[in-house]
């Protein structure tokens, strides 16, 4: 029985790693910000819906300020590989000979021969766009952007952004006590970067307890830092 190359050798890439980091922004920063936020008004209000109401706003303002500025950043990336791009191919037209070379020296790089290296570029040289993308990838390490990537960007981390917000404020939703409420809050987002750092590192391929723990400190780190100064300040 003849069993295909294809049947046998099937290859699992994970392609997303611009939303998981869109979604590592957005949802770090709406664990840690809105939980200090509630922590520092639980030691200056008795009433949870303060908390509440004050973490709903912080929410909103939040989630709109780093999903525009999420947009902005895939703006900013787009218009830099513009600018590039359009260098590359005034450099192709003007000094062609000296593209070639580069072309040459970046294949030997990859222990291409010196013949091989000269075809190669020699074939480029006829397909000016093609070698324009050459350059732009191997020379710059630039990708082409997608179009939709910026109003990506600003719905993911948004999003995420809501998303985590509402965990440490879920306790203060539950109980009428601020100071009661707090504990449970700091239980609550310990443990989901817990949960999102194991989930993260299976998306990623990586060891899912180490990024679990990493995220786990990390933010808790970085929530703790921003409690004691929202505490210091109230």
């Amino acid at each position: 029985m003849t069993v295909s190359l294809t049947s046998q050798h099937i290859e699992r890439h994970f392609r997303g790693s611009a939303v998981v980091r869109d979604v590592v922004i957005g949802m770090s920063d709406g664990l840690t910000v809105p939980f200090a936020l509630a922590a520092g008004l639980s030691g200056a209000v008795a009433s949870s819906g303060i908390v509440v109401t004050a973490g709903l706003a912080e929410i909103a303002a939040g989630s709109i300020a780093m999903g525009l500025g999420g947009f902005l950043a895939a703006q900013s990336e787009a218009e830099h590989y513009a600018s590039e791009r359009a260098r590359e191919e005034r450099e192709v037209r003007a000094v062609p000979e000296l593209e070639r070379r580069e072309v040459e020296h970046i294949l030997r790089s990859y222990g291409l021969s010196q013949g091989s290296t000269e075809t190669i570029a020699r074939t480029l040289a006829r397909r000016p766009r093609r070698w324009v993308d050459f350059m732009m990838r191997f020379e710059l390490g630039l990708e082409t952007p997608d179009p939709r990537r910026g109003a990506r960007s600003a719905i993911t981390i948004g999003g995420s952004y809501a998303i985590g917000g509402l965990v440490p404020l879920l306790p203060y939703m539950l109980m009428a006590r601020a100071a009661s409420a707090l504990l449970v809050s700091a239980v609550f987002t310990l443990a989901t970067l817990l949960v999102f750092g194991y989930v993260k590192g299976r998306f990623t391929g990586g060891p899912a307890i180490r990024s679990a723990v990493q995220s786990l400190l990390i933010g808790g780190v970085a929530a703790a830092a921003a409690f004691a100064l929202a505490r210091a300040i109230s």
